[in-house]
């Protein structure tokens, strides 16, 4: 089996670095650009299904890139990490150091814990892959699940500091799955 990875395309928030968690904000003209690049880059690919988050963002992503070839399907466990009282905020403000550790697990400010964001993300992967064994999945979702989805898919150790940088609008990555 196969599952691919997306981070939705851009939007103003990402560009004017602001936290956005899950403010519903729907792309900007260079999210809706960045994704008809990625729709040609993939065009031969195969998937069965397309999961994604609810979240307006996810949702046009996916439209873009499969929504004409591939059954959508949205599931709540991909929306983007709850920030809580950091949503809205400049970049600045959140702390990746303090809020991605897996061992303090840190929620102040009514941040979604890291432990919180591993159980649904360990929850949906095998979901899929009892569902969908053999089969190609795309996955359209947020930065923060997008992160926990691919440190589950590589099977690295959940502890610690699991921040691995940025990742990019639109980002895409394929992983075999026995």
């Amino acid at each position: 089996m196969k599952i691919a990875l997306v981070r939705h395309g851009q939007t103003e928030g990402n560009f004017t670095g602001r936290v956005q968690g899950r403010q519903n904000n729907e792309l900007n003209d260079t999210g809706r650009r960045q994704c008809e690049k990625l729709k040609v880059k993939i065009k031969d690919k195969h998937f069965d299904y397309c999961y994604m988050s609810p979240l307006l963002r996810t949702v046009e992503t996916a439209m873009i890139l499969v929504g004409d070839r591939v059954e959508t399907i949205p599931d709540k466990r991909l929306l983007e990490r709850d920030l809580g009282e950091l949503e809205g905020a400049e970049k600045e403000l959140y702390d990746p150091v303090k809020y991605w550790n897996f061992d303090t697990n840190c929620g102040d400010l009514r941040v979604e814990t890291i432990q919180d964001i591993y159980e649904r993300c360990r929850s949906f992967l095998e979901y899929i892959k009892e569902k969908h064994a053999g089969q190609d999945i795309l996955v359209v979702t947020h930065a923060a699940i997008y992160r926990m989805l691919r440190l589950l898919l590589l099977n690295k150790e959940v502890k610690g500091d699991l921040y691995d940088g940025f990742i990019e609008n639109c980002a895409y990555e394929e992983f075999e799955v026995e």
